[in-house]
C-alpha cells in the first residue's frame, strides 16, 4: 500500500508541476526567450527530489563555447540527472518523439531529434546539432547509441562527432569544446549499489520501460554521481574517430573507479 501511494503522489506531484511550468515554457519558445532554456532544469531538479534521486555533482560544464558534451547512457532517469545539473538540450533518436509522455516531454526541452539509421538524412542532421551548438547552446550527446546495463561503457559511435566539425565554421575562434561527462548510479537507500539493484538504476534496451519506471517509483532514493571531466578543443585539424575514441577511454575509466567508489572528494 505504501508502495502504491508513493507512486500516486509521484504522479499527482509530476502532473501539477508540469501543466504549471507548461504554458510558460510554451511561451519562452515561441518568443525565443532566455527562459526557455532554465524552466527544464527547474523541472528536472524538483522531479528528481520527488523521486528520490540523489544527484551529486562533480566539476561543472566548461565556460566556452560552442560546447558539446559527451556522455554515457545507462536509463531515461540520465535526462533528468543532467537536466538538473545545467542548462541543456538533448541529442535524441528519432522514436523518443513518438514515445507517450517522454516524447512530448522531450519536444518541450527542444531535443534535437536523429535518425541514425538514416544515413540520407545525416547531414540535415548534423547542421541542427551544429546550429544549435554556434547558438550557444550546451548540446549533450549520448554517444553509445543506446542505454547500457550500468556497470560498463558501450562503444561509441563517432559518426554525430560531425557536428562538431560542422559548427566549427561558425565557432568564435574556429573550434568547438567537447567534455566528458560520466554518469554512475552509485547508491540506492545509503547503501553502495550492487548487481542485484542494478536493474533499478539501468535500463537496457530489451527491458520494458512500464514495469522498469514503477520500479523506479516505487523504490527511490537512489545516489548517482555526475563527474564533468576535462573540455577538450576540437578544430579544423582534430580527427572527429580519434576524439571519439579519447571520451569513450575517459569516461569507461571514469565510471569504473565511481562505481568502485573510488572517486576523489
Amino acid at each position: 500500500m505504501m508502495a502504491i501511494l508513493r507512486i500516486g503522489i509521484i504522479g499527482m506531484v509530476f502532473l501539477l508541476l508540469t501543466l504549471t511550468l507548461l504554458p510558460l515554457q510554451l511561451l519562452a519558445i515561441a518568443c525565443n526567450w532566455p527562459l526557455m532554456r532554465r524552466l527544464p532544469r527547474w523541472w528536472h531538479l524538483l522531479m528528481c527530489r520527488i523521486i528520490g534521486l540523489q544527484v551529486r555533482v562533480r566539476g561543472a560544464p566548461a565556460a566556452d563555447r560552442p560546447l558539446l558534451l559527451v556522455a554515457n547512457h545507462a536509463s531515461w532517469k540520465d535526462i533528468m540527472v543532467l537536466g538538473s545539473a545545467a542548462d541543456v538540450v538533448f541529442i535524441a533518436k528519432s522514436e523518443v518523439r513518438q514515445w507517450p509522455v517522454f516524447g512530448w516531454l522531450a519536444r518541450l526541452q527542444r531535443s534535437v531529434f536523429v535518425a541514425r539509421e538514416q544515413k540520407r538524412t545525416t547531414g540535415h542532421q548534423i547542421s541542427d546539432v551544429s546550429t544549435r551548438l554556434a547558438a550557444g547552446e550546451i548540446v549533450v550527446l549520448f554517444a553509445e547509441g543506446t542505454t547500457s546495463d550500468g556497470n560498463r561503457v558501450l562503444p561509441f559511435k563517432s559518426s554525430l562527432f560531425g557536428a562538431a566539425t560542422a559548427a566549427i565554421a561558425r565557432a568564435p575562434g574556429g573550434c568547438v569544446h567537447i567534455q566528458p561527462v560520466t554518469i554512475a548510479y552509485t547508491g540506492i537507500h545509503g547503501m553502495p549499489i550492487g548487481r542485484y539493484h542494478r536493474p533499478i538504476a539501468a535500463w537496457p534496451g530489451d527491458v520494458a520501460l512500464g514495469p522498469h519506471l514503477l520500479a523506479v517509483l516505487r523504490e527511490g532514493a537512489l545516489e548517482v554521481d555526475v563527474i564533468f571531466g576535462e573540455p577538450v578543443v576540437f578544430d579544423a585539424a582534430s580527427d572527429r574517430k580519434r576524439t571519439s575514441r579519447a571520451m569513450e577511454s575517459e569516461i569507461r575509466s571514469t565510471l569504473a573507479r565511481a562505481l568502485r567508489g573510488r572517486l576523489h572528494p
